[in-house]
């Protein structure tokens, strides 16, 4: 019988990919909003709850969550064939990544109330998709996060074997793939990739949920592969937030709203935030993981240079990823008034 390596309390970085890392990231709650003035919350301690600051949920965070809870329900008797999936799709920046992690903390602690004493079990598995993945690439990206020793004397059908009869002692419920758009399944070694996460799920007793940029237009879904997974996956779309109608910008403000709640700076207004929500739109294009990269950058300067306040010109001066300042900064396209005819 192969054992996995059970997380030990370290100081050294463990990635989410890693049994450690994830029981760091499901054990580890969101710091206390104390208030603002509290001259025992040290500014260190200030820095680390904007550093991480809040995870806000969309509808589409929601939409994942009611899918996932019954697709739990609807493979928890299924004893074989083809167990149902779901596919998280969107562009980047989304907050696709974010939202399978927060489903899979949910899920797990979930699981850990209904069976309080019951510690030899692992509910959730987090792993993503190695570049230019192959085969063995990619279960042993399984056997890692298990800890499974001495991975370089087996091959691929050893750490296979293993990985699954683990994670069946195990109890795993649900198995999270993400960067699932960097498998080609154009290239042979992408194409035996996606067969081996097929055949994981065959073996494995789990609901899959993968996570990827666009999946729905990328070779994944092509071919005779791509509809059998298009037959077994359901795909719910993580798209930006839009500012067009009353609803959509009563979204977008009640979620700018929260974050300008949960702001912890001695000179912040209440409301100020929402005062730049067309501004913070425009900015990010309605993406959750630009947004939120603007505001804690912005919260943690503020705290560095003293003004501890959130202005407009202190947001121009942020920079986000290349994508969304190229966005941002677009010229917009003037119509050309039509030609009078003669």
């Amino acid at each position: 019988m192969v054992t996995a390596a059970q997380p030990a309390t370290t100081s050294t970085f463990s990635p989410l990919t890693t049994w450690d890392g994830w029981q760091n990231f499901v054990d580890t709650p969101h710091s206390p909003a104390r208030d603002a003035g509290d001259q025992e919350w040290t500014l260190e301690q200030r820095e680390d709850y904007h550093a991480r600051f809040v995870v806000l949920k969309t509808p589409a965070m929601d939409a994942i969550s009611t899918a996932v809870r019954r697709l739990l329900l609807l493979n928890r008797g299924q004893q074989g064939g083809a167990r149902r999936g779901l596919i998280i799709s969107g562009p980047a920046t989304t907050g696709k990544t974010t939202a399978m992690q927060q489903l899979g903390r949910t899920v797990e602690l979930a699981d850990r109330r209904r069976h309080p004493s019951q510690d030899g079990r692992l509910p959730v598995l987090f792993i993503t998709v190695p570049p230019s993945s192959t085969p063995k690439m990619l279960i042993s990206e399984f056997a890692r996060f298990l800890g499974l020793p001495a991975l370089e004397r087996m091959n691929q059908i050893q750490i296979t074997n293993a990985v699954c009869e683990l994670l069946c002692e195990l109890r795993t419920q649900l198995v999270l793939v993400d960067d699932v758009h960097l498998m080609d399944t154009r290239s042979r070694a992408g194409a035996e990739t996606s067969d081996q996460l097929k055949y994981l799920g065959e073996r494995i007793p789990a609901t899959f949920v993968y996570s990827g940029i666009d999946v729905e237009s990328s070779p994944l879904l092509t071919g005779v592969r791509g509809s059998q997974l298009a037959g077994r996956f359901k795909i719910v779309r993580n798209q930006p937030l839009r500012y067009g109608n009353a609803t959509d910008q009563q979204l977008w403000h009640d979620l700018v709203h929260s974050m300008d709640n949960a702001l912890r700076l001695r000179h912040h207004r209440s409301g100020t935030l929402l005062t730049h929500a067309a501004y913070l739109h425009a900015r990010t294009g309605g993406r959750m993981g630009s947004l939120s990269h603007l505001i804690r950058e912005a919260a943690l300067v503020s705290l560095l240079d003293g003004t501890e306040k959130i202005t407009k010109k202190l947001l121009e001066q942020i920079e986000l990823d290349t994508a969304a300042e190229q966005r941002a900064r677009a010229p917009h396209r003037r119509r050309t008034p039509p030609q009078r005819q003669p």
